[in-house]
């Protein structure tokens, strides 16, 4: 829903491309958003992602994991559109899973799994759940995504001859820690160190002026929870409750058992004086657009992804897209979403080692 209207005839090509590598016969999709259905803005993702489905010939509906609900149920969105969330049914003798007067080739979820993995998903040999179980916060881990996209982006640096550094930042693993108990608090402070005293010796190497900063966060979970900026390793020896409440635990009530310090980067991107990051969309292995996540109380230094950010679509210029191969060096405009788009497929190829690596029941080839 953030992406600008040009960028839809992009996602539903990219969208068709994957249904037919997944399930070339498929007539049925089921979509399983997050249980909140509050946040009016994710609805209206959901919407758009069922809008593009549908236009590839599916048929869609909505299949919730809230027990509570028992019954198809109708939700008014503000663009005066409705969702229906219906309950899952178990069809086919627990082998499949679907809703009433439906049974779904392939199960899309668009929910993180934070909460745990849902027993009724569980051992679907005759479907397609995309993306995988394993893929959920339940088990996924950060540094495990960042050690994948670690190893790609070294081999693409080499191929083009690039410092890795300018695509990947400086990252450390901690754990286990307790914010609650102060266990780990030693081994954090000594991580963060190592990490800032890293970045330190590449800023001297560019010239770079600014203080360096890394990010503390949880190394499960997701919605910006869990998260801080440090400069000095002090800075997490000496948290007070509050902050240790914060950091303690995640969305769905996730307990923080393993933090990851990554290094900070400056946001140089700016909408209207206000700070912004740009975010790419892919679907399968495609680059379908973007748009810039902007906070106007948020600093350079600062995670965006916090209450009272908005979201700007990016509707690109043609140069944008594809780079111009005959342009002199400096005469066009800086390609900002060619290279933005560059790193989201390095990192989608990383995901996907990534999965292959966690896959509890990998395929022996």
């Amino acid at each position: 829903n953030n992406l600008s209207p040009e960028m839809l005839p992009l996602a539903v090509q990219a969208a068709m491309a994957a249904i037919e590598k997944y399930c070339p016969d498929a007539k049925n999709l089921l979509m399983i958003p997050e249980r909140h259905t509050r946040n009016t803005f994710y609805l209206q993702n959901v919407e758009r992602l069922m809008q593009i489905f549908r236009q590839t010939g599916l048929n869609v509906r909505l299949g919730t994991l809230d027990e509570t609900i028992k019954e198809p149920t109708p939700i008014d969105l503000p663009d005066g559109g409705t969702l229906t969330l219906e309950p899952l049914e178990i069809l086919a003798n627990g082998r499949r899973v679907g809703l009433k007067n439906f049974d779904p080739c392939t199960i899309l979820l668009n929910n993180d799994l934070s909460s745990g993995l849902p027993p009724i998903l569980e051992d679907l040999n005759e479907q397609n759940v995309l993306p995988p179980l394993h893929a959920g916060w339940a088990v996924r881990r950060k540094t495990n995504h960042f050690s994948a996209y670690d190893d790609v982006v070294k081999k693409f640096a080499k191929l083009i001859d690039v410092d890795p550094w300018m695509l990947n930042p400086y990252f450390a693993k901690v754990g286990p820690v307790d914010f609650q108990e102060r266990v780990g608090e030693d081994a954090l402070a000594a991580a963060v160190d190592a990490v800032l005293a890293k970045i330190r010796k590449k800023y001297k190497e560019y010239g770079i002026k600014e203080t360096p900063f890394v990010i503390v966060k949880a190394d499960a979970g997701t919605y910006g929870m869990g998260i801080m900026t440090v400069r000095d390793a002090s800075e997490v020896r000496d948290l007070n409750r509050k902050q240790r409440n914060k950091m303690a635990v995640v969305k769905d009530g996730l307990e923080v058992t393993n933090v990851i310090v990554q290094e900070g980067v400056y946001s140089f991107e700016h909408i209207n004086e206000a700070v912004a990051e740009p975010v790419v969309y892919m679907i399968d292995r495609y680059v379908v657009g973007g748009f810039y996540r902007v906070h106007a109380e948020r600093g350079v230094d600062e995670n965006l992804n916090a209450p009272g950010a908005h979201f700007v679509p990016l509707a690109f210029a043609q140069q944008h897209a594809l780079p111009n191969p005959h342009a002199k060096p400096g005469t066009t405009a800086p390609n900002r979403f060619y290279m933005y788009g560059v790193v989201a497929r390095l990192a989608l190829l990383a995901a996907s080692l990534e999965l292959e690596k966690t896959d509890p029941n990998p395929e022996v080839y």
